[in-house]
This record gives C-alpha cells, sequence and structure tokens, in this order.
C-alpha cells in the first residue's frame, strides 16, 4: 500500500491514496525556467563532469567513466536531455604502454574553430603516472570520428598533472591545472600560464593555490579541479581539495578582473569552502564542478555521491552521480552555491510580488521574507503532492527535505515529517494562480484564507477583494 510517507520519501514522485482520500493527489509541480533541469542526478556514474556552455544550440558533456578507460561525449539541446542521449567513444586507451592507465577528467572546449579534449592518463605499467594530453577534432559535432591525439601538455616538471581546464580573458588564453610541484609536500596544488596555442604554454607556470587549510588536507592535501567563471568585475576559480570520499568539498579563488592573472598575489582564496557534503540531503563529496549557462543563468555542475560508507578506495566506487543545479548571486556579486540538493524535481524561490526583491526564506525553522539570503538553501524550496488528495500540493524544504511548510496557528514553520492527519491538513495547499498576476502563484488554506507577506513575517490572510492584500498574497517563482 502506498502511504503518505512513502509518498514524501519519493520527492512527490508517487500518487498517493488511502486515509486522508480515496482520490490521487495532482503532482502539481513548479515551472522550471526554460532549459533548467526539472530533477537530479542528471547523469548517473559520470564523475568529474563536464558540460560546454551551448555551441550552435547544442551542450555537450563529457566526464570520468567508471572503468577509466575512454573519453565519451553526449549532446543535447536541453540540458534535461543529455540525461537520455547517446554516448559516444571518441577515444580509447591503448592496450599497453603509454596512456594505457587511468583515464581521468576530460573536458571539452571549442578554441578557434576546433574541438580540443584535455584529459588526464596513466601509464600501462604504471597506471598512476598521471599526465595531461590533448585530442583535437576539425569536426562541427564533437561526437564525430577524426579526433587526432596531439600529445602531452608540457609543464615545468614531469610529474603527476591533471584536471586541465582553459579559458580566455581579455585577449589572452589561460591553461589552469593541478600538478604535483617537487619540493612541496602536497599532493597537487594549481597553477596557471597564458598558452601559445591550444597545445602549448607560453608562460612559466604561476601557483595560485597551495592546500593548507583544514578542510583541503582531509585525506590527501589537494587542489584540483578547477573551473572557471568570469562574473560582475572578477575571475572566480572554484577547485575541489581533500581525499574523493564525503570529505571531498569545493573553495574558491577570487581575483579582480583587472588583475595580472599570472601574480599569485592576485588571487585570494576564501577561507571555508563554499560548497560540502550536506548530510540533510544525502549528498556525499560534492565537488569536481564546471559550469553552463541557460540563457542569462548560470548553471552549476558538479558530481557527488547518495551515500557517505565507501567500501575500498572510494576512487573506485562508481556512483559519483553528474548533477546540476541553478548557481545564484549573492548582493555583493560573489557566488551563491548553497547546499547540494537531493534527488528530486525543480527547485524555487518564492519572492512576494509586494516585495520583488525579496525571498520566503526559513529561519530558525520559521518562514519569514528576506532580502540577500546568503544561506541559499533556506530559500529553496520544491513543490510536491500534497496530502489532503487531489487538488493539494505540499511546500517541501530543499536543505531539510523531511521538514515541509506546516501552519500552526498563527505561526507559519517548516517542521519534520509526520504521519498523521493532522499534520497532513497542517502541511497541505491549495495551489492557484496568483490573486494578483495569474503568472505567479498563491497558496491557498481553506475556503477563503492564504498565505501572504506581512512586514517580512509570512502570515495567514484573508484577501479579499483588497487590491494590496492580494498582492501580498502572491508569490512569483524564481
Amino acid at each position: 500500500m502506498i502511504t503518505r510517507r512513502s509518498l514524501l520519501a519519493t520527492g512527490g514522485v508517487l500518487a498517493a491514496t488511502g486515509a486522508l482520500s480515496s482520490a490521487a493527489p495532482v503532482a502539481t509541480a513548479a515551472e522550471p525556467e526554460a532549459g533548467l533541469p526539472t530533477g537530479n542526478p542528471l547523469v548517473e556514474q559520470r564523475a568529474d563532469p563536464f558540460i560546454t556552455p551551448p555551441a550552435d544550440g547544442m551542450y555537450y558533456l563529457t566526464g570520468s567513466v567508471p572503468e577509466y578507460d575512454r573519453v565519451v561525449i553526449r549532446g543535447a539541446s536541453t540540458l534535461d536531455g543529455l540525461s537520455a542521449a547517446r554516448e559516444r567513444t571518441i577515444w580509447r586507451r591503448p592496450a599497453s604502454g603509454r596512456m594505457g592507465g587511468y583515464i581521468w577528467a576530460p573536458e571539452l572546449h571549442r578554441i578557434d574553430g576546433k574541438w580540443y579534449v584535455y584529459f588526464a592518463a596513466g601509464d600501462k605499467d604504471e597506471p598512476f603516472r598521471i599526465r595531461t594530453y590533448v585530442l583535437e577534432s576539425p569536426n562541427a559535432d564533437p561526437r564525430e570520428g577524426g579526433w587526432v591525439l596531439r600529445g602531452q601538455m608540457v609543464t615545468a616538471w614531469d610529474t603527476f598533472t591533471l584536471d586541465a581546464t582553459t579559458f580566455a580573458h581579455r585577449g589572452k588564453r589561460y591553461f589552469l591545472w593541478a600538478q604535483s610541484e617537487p619540493g612541496i609536500a602536497t599532493n597537487t596544488n594549481l597553477y596557471i600560464a597564458e598558452m601559445a596555442s591550444p597545445l602549448a604554454l607560453k608562460t612559466a607556470p604561476v601557483r595560485i593555490a597551495t592546500p593548507t587549510l583544514p578542510w583541503e588536507v582531509q585525506g590527501f592535501k589537494v587542489n584540483e579541479g578547477p573551473a572557471v567563471l568570469v562574473r560582475n568585475g572578477r575571475v572566480f576559480v572554484t577547485f575541489s581539495a581533500s581525499a574523493t570520499d564525503a570529505r571531498y568539498c569545493m573553495g574558491l579563488l577570487t581575483a579582480d578582473e583587472n588583475a595580472n592573472l599570472l601574480d599569485a598575489r592576485s588571487w585570494t582564496k576564501s577561507p571555508n569552502p563554499v560548497f560540502a557534503t550536506h548530510v540533510p540531503t544525502s549528498q556525499y563529496g560534492p565537488g569536481h564542478n564546471s559550469f553552463t549557462t541557460v540563457g542569462s543563468t548560470d548553471v552549476l555542475v558538479y558530481h557527488a555521491r547518495d551515500y557517505r560508507d565507501i567500501t575500498g578506495d572510494p576512487l573506485f566506487d562508481p556512483n559519483r552521480h553528474t548533477r546540476v543545479q541553478k548557481l545564484h548571486w549573492n548582493a555583493d556579486g560573489t557566488p551563491s552555491f548553497g547546499v547540494p540538493v537531493g534527488r528530486g524535481g525543480p527547485i524555487v524561490r518564492l519572492s512576494p510580488v509586494d516585495a520583488p526583491s525579496l525571498v520566503v526564506r526559513h529561519y530558525e525553522y520559521r518562514l519569514r521574507v528576506d532580502g540577500n539570503v546568503r544561506d541559499l538553501g533556506d530559500s529553496q524550496f520544491r513543490f510536491v503532492p500534497g496530502l489532503l488528495g487531489a487538488g493539494t500540493v505540499a511546500v517541501q524544504s530543499v536543505n531539510f527535505p523531511d521538514r515541509y511548510v506546516r501552519v500552526d496557528g498563527d505561526v507559519i514553520r517548516i517542521d519534520p515529517f509526520e504521519d498523521t492527519d493532522a499534520y497532513g491538513r497542517a502541511a497541505s495547499f491549495v495551489r492557484v494562480p496568483g490573486l494578483a498576476d495569474r503568472g505567479a502563484v498563491s497558496l491557498r488554506v481553506g475556503a477563503d484564507t492564504y498565505l501572504a507577506h506581512d512586514n517580512g513575517r509570512v502570515v495567514l490572510s484573508r484577501p479579499g477583494s483588497d487590491r494590496d492584500a492580494r498582492r501580498r498574497a502572491t508569490f512569483r517563482l524564481e
């Protein structure tokens, strides 16, 4: 029998029958922004994911496969479409010798009319003798054949090298990668150099990050997996740190967009990780990210596991899945990552029509309306099927998915799920077109009462025909 508990455990995917109603509730979901994925994970068992910015109307995804033996690419006109897109193998490791070992973390870049894949490879007899190599294709579609191995990307030292990326900024192209430098007691540091061509460096490497902080040295002393985003007058570089289990996390480097990027003094490391394991959403070890865009919206791409405990070496646990979620921005122009979201459908923020610069959030589990919410997860929700049968919805917290918006007398809270009729009545709403804007939403409680904004609070209101009251009871979805 499908119970209310099983309904909520699936994030609202199931239709409930049983105690509260013999009719199946309608699965009312938020309308996602056009082109944003409607669920997570996007692709299972693809680690170190890299999704290109849209190229001629297409997105392309590559990443590490669990066998570590080949480079694969899939393409689709939408991010959602990548989930079921056919995957092509464009290169496979040789049976022996150089590059016959582990194949890791390919990245796909379009440069001067050609496609390039930068990837890390070990040797057959020394699989951890990892170096960075590059493939080239003249074809418009990178899934086609014709890829040519152009050899190793040569750096200052012939040492463990991986996770290369490239970006253009102010007329120059840069190479950014992780490497073990002789004489430094770390596993990998981050380096940057200007490129002479897509196949060679022009300048000596500059070390811009070394793992020294406590969250960077758990298990291994690692800075790796850099990804670049130029926004709001700054160059942001995310990177991953520590061992590849639940301790894996993401840090952030920042430089002014006018600074000399080849001067290590231009870069500042944030003191704390910006993205890390979040137990309530069952997402462990998020990292090795990239960025793409949907229109003007920035999208974070990363991998994570659904569980903490791993048998054996985490490197050979196959279940690092590709995930995507909208990247938000703080009022000061810095990126806001939130938490790695759990499995489920689209995520929204609710902004009251009478205060469009503010959003609904929970604070100490009570709902209120604030601006510049830096704890992004506090302001993110999912609409899932409600608990009172057909036509109702429940509003699930994203960062505490066991909690749902609930009316408790005059207080609106997010409370832990209880499998009772009383909880079901208090945590179910009728979602209707917005009272003041039919492109928005209003949430009705009972016959004529709605959730509404009132001077920073979320309250119950009977707006009737009053224009201002109807605006306060209408919320736009971000």
